[in-house]
């Protein structure tokens, strides 16, 4: 059986799982913005990573013909 795209069950105290309990009232709209801002440099940085995870496994299989 293949592990490789089932995903790891949340951790207690995972900061992914914190992320979507966290109460946004008390944030300024300034605020906000730079948390958005912050989220989706975090968002391009993590699909980076994946794509070159990807990338790295395509060509290890093209090597050992899987």
């Amino acid at each position: 059986m293949d592990t490789d795209d089932i995903a790891p069950p949340p951790r207690p105290g995972d900061p992914i799982a914190l992320l979507a309990k966290l109460d946004l009232d008390p944030y300024s709209v300034t605020e906000l913005d730079a948390r958005i801002v912050a989220l989706e440099a975090e968002i391009a940085r993590t699909r980076n990573h994946r794509d070159k995870a990807v990338n790295h496994r395509a060509s290890a299989d093209a090597i050992f013909g899987r």
